[in-house]
């Protein structure tokens, strides 16, 4: 196989790897802005919260140790037992749940019926109240983080050695692809698939799209507001959680985790900010066209780093000429 197309063909495997872990925050996006018509500054800071929370509990870090220890003159940071993996997630899902049931309780509940923008700015609040809240819990420190069923069987690391292998003794050239993005793959597929059926097959899915529609008539049939918006909250709290587990596990649990939510972005605007697939869609295209761009254009003729920028000028050459993205739903206006 020729050397150039090899190359060309593992970029574009690795930007669908990419790819889909910029899907994994834009579902949450998407999950809140489909049900309840907020868009979710806080996402990326719930994938942050989400990650610490559940390291913290694996280490069985006291929450909240610094503060405690500052106020009383104590000097304990660990409760000194590690909690299993699986019951660490459990433990964190719970958390997210009633995070989930606080900011309904204590937030939106309140602003039932106001405009969009008056829900988007305290999403903005809530972003920096999680963050502050997730420091004081668990300290600002860079933190590793892996999930095992049992010990030698964690989340994989590194490159896949049997692909590797085995694309070298058919095409002459071996592909370096991440495990972890392979893993990553599979997860989103199956989450994907899971609020599809959700949305579309269950009771509460069709409340969902019809708070989002008019939050007063949806409450005039009887669907239950606060309900509603503590399950998407929830469910947001997980795809954030599984997001959080696979960008910390690739690059450490750290503050500039909560960033990963500027680019879902430009995802959003090409899937769509109410389309499930869309978001799945719309990642794939970002991060394939990214890693495509830098590879053929950015670093051979504008010195590379393109990747930092590529994706807000495709989505903005969306805007222009399909404002409600590739999945959205069609603006039709009555003249």
């Amino acid at each position: 196989m020729n050397e150039q197309l090899a190359y060309t063909i593992e970029v574009f495997a690795n930007g669908l790897m990419a790819g889909v872990l910029y899907a994994l925050v834009a579902l949450g996006f998407v999950l809140i802005y489909k049900a309840s018509g907020i868009f979710n500054y806080a996402q990326g800071v719930m994938a942050l919260f989400a990650a610490m929370t559940l390291v913290g509990i694996q280490n069985g870090q006291v929450p909240f140790a610094h503060l405690i220890n500052a106020i009383f003159g104590t000097e304990v940071h660990h409760f000194g037992w590690h909690v299993h993996s699986f019951l660490a997630i459990a433990l964190t899902v719970i958390v997210m749940i009633a995070l989930a049931w606080m900011v309904q309780k204590f937030v939106f509940k309140h602003l039932v019926g106001q405009e969009p923008i008056i829900l988007f700015m305290a999403t903005i609040g809530l972003a920096y109240f999680l963050e502050g809240v997730a420091d004081l819990m668990w300290g600002s420190e860079i933190k590793s983080l892996n999930v095992c069923a049992a010990e030698g069987t964690c989340l994989p690391q590194g490159m896949n050695v049997w692909l590797e292998s085995t694309t070298y003794e058919a095409l002459g050239y071996g592909f370096f692809i991440d495990n972890l993005d392979i893993v990553a793959s599979i997860v989103a597929a199956i989450l994907v698939i899971g609020l599809v059926m959700f949305a579309q097959y269950t009771k509460q899915g069709r409340a969902m799209r019809a708070v989002a529609d008019d939050h007063q008539a949806a409450l005039s049939v009887g669907v239950s507001l606060n309900f509603i918006w503590v399950l998407v909250w929830s469910l947001a709290g997980f795809v954030a959680l599984v997001a959080g587990i696979m960008w910390g596990a690739k690059s450490g649990v750290q503050f500039s985790l909560s960033l990963i939510a500027l680019k879902a972005l430009p995802v959003l605007m090409l899937g769509g900010f109410t389309s499930i697939p869309g978001a799945i869609v719309g990642g794939l295209i970002i991060g394939v066209g990214e890693k495509l761009f830098e590879f053929l254009i950015g670093a051979p003729f504008l010195g590379g780093a393109t990747e930092n920028w590529f994706a807000y000028m495709l989505a903005l050459l969306f805007l222009v000429f399909r404002p409600q993205g590739l999945f959205g739903e069609k603006i039709i206006e009555r003249v």
